[in-house]
């Protein structure tokens, strides 16, 4: 019971009125599960929350913060700005309705609401939230090996960089590289090559410890993680965790002048995030130190320390 009660999309209320969150509530329970905010402030903590709602019923008339005001740092903040909010108000002239919608509402409710109208509106927010979320993940995933691919990389470098500048705190990338993996295709086919890159690419994510941490396969036999937090020290753990990972799989590579076994190379970098830094700089460096590692002879892991 408990397992299908967690399938359920989540919907969270917020209301400062009791009889209002206890109707809605009531209403939607059959289909969602719910969570209760009776002011701005909490509902802001609990839509970033891990177990994130996949849809706000928000109410417009609040104290100390207004609806239009959540809705606002909702859609500015990067973990809950794609959470369909649909205003549950009395206030319906049409100048109310269109700066709800500027601000980001999907709908509006009006009181004294219908409920089998609410839950109408809400069950349709919610499995076009769901449908976009699964097109968005087969766009942000490698065909191949099954983890995000470079677009997604991109995504989370983005987040990760800006949030480091608010934060002035390190950020480290690393970028693995297979090693003679064209000769590994010439001899032994496409298709164990494809096998190999799966294998390489469990490999790498096992690796990771930090929920943090993200991997992505970034184009070819090339692979790239995003290490928030880590300075070089933490980094260079990383990559030598990598490489001495991939070596453990014990692939067979006849043709490999760095081993007898599938091998990476790996080059990594870390910088405190700031204005003064570009962020690409920090990937060119982790790349630069990717080619110094295979002009060194490969199987080896290579940093700026």
């Amino acid at each position: 019971m408990e397992d299908l009660q967690a399938k359920k999309p989540l919907v969270l209320i917020v209301d400062d009125s009791p009889l209002n969150i206890q109707v809605l509530g009531e209403a939607l329970r059959s289909e969602f599960r719910v969570k209760v905010a009776s002011n701005g402030a909490l509902a802001l903590r609990l839509a970033v929350e891990e177990d994130q709602p996949d849809l706000i019923l928000l109410d417009i008339m609040m104290p100390e913060m207004d609806g239009y005001e959540v809705c606002r740092r909702l859609k500015e903040d990067a973990k809950s700005k794609n959470v369909p909010v649909i205003f549950v108000t009395a206030k319906n002239t049409g100048e109310e309705m269109a700066r709800g919608f500027a601000l980001g509402a999907v709908d509006y409710i009006v009181k004294p609401f219908y409920t089998p109208v609410v839950l109408a509106r809400v069950r349709t927010h919610v499995n076009l939230k769901l449908k976009a979320e699964l097109l968005e993940s087969l766009v942000m995933r490698d065909d191949l090996t099954g983890i995000p691919n470079r677009r997604h990389f991109n995504e989370i470098f983005e987040i990760e960089w800006r949030r480091a500048q608010r934060t002035g705190s390190w950020l480290a990338v690393a970028l693995v590289d297979v090693d003679h993996f064209k000769q590994y295709n010439d001899h032994y086919g496409h298709g164990l090559g494809d096998q190999c890159l799966r294998q390489v690419s469990n490999a790498l994510v096992s690796t990771l410890l930090r929920p943090g941490d993200f991997v992505a396969r970034y184009g070819g036999e090339e692979f790239a993680a995003v290490l928030p937090g880590a300075d070089l020290a933490g980094a260079r753990d990383v990559a030598q965790r990598f490489r001495a990972n991939v070596a453990d799989l014990r692939i067979e590579h006849a043709c490999s002048k760095a081993a007898d076994v599938v091998t990476v190379s790996v080059g990594y970098a870390a910088v405190v995030a700031c204005p003064e830094v570009a962020r690409q700089s920090l990937v060119d460096m982790a790349d630069r130190m990717l080619y110094r590692a295979k002009g060194g002879g490969r199987n080896r892991v290579c940093g700026p320390d």
